[in-house]
């Protein structure tokens, strides 16, 4: 059951067999319960995402409903070793037609150092 005491909102869980308006020994300090993430490691990401947006309106010289369905997967590409990153990518863009390889050095360069994201939600 989620209470608000404060400004700060708490949890608190009521064990069974324990009435609703039981008090707490006092003492007992109610836990806080926060997810915390490193903020500047997800702006860096939304950088790069963004990036690659820019980047792939270049490349298919087009509007962003005319690029062909491709997923770019940073997560993905981290658990590949360099030259398996390159031919992945060279593999999702085989359909464009302009040179791809600056492309590619420069999202290798900004995912390097980028840390794998576990648990976070895919848009």
């Amino acid at each position: 059951m989620a209470t608000e005491m404060g400004s700060h909102p708490r949890v608190v869980f009521h064990t069974p067999g324990k009435e609703e308006g039981d008090e707490e020994p006092p003492g007992r300090r109610l836990g806080k319960l926060t997810v915390k993430y490193d903020r500047k490691d997800l702006q860096r990401r939304l950088d790069i995402e963004e990036w690659i947006e820019g980047q792939l309106h270049l490349l298919f010289d087009c509007e962003e409903d005319d690029i062909p369905e491709l997923e770019i997967d940073i997560d993905e590409l981290l658990d590949l070793s360099d030259e398996e990153q390159r031919s992945k990518l060279r593999a999702l863009l085989h359909e464009c037609g302009k040179p791809k390889e600056d492309f590619i050095n420069g999202l290798l360069y900004r995912i390097k150092g980028l840390r794998k994201m576990s648990g976070c939600i895919k848009k």
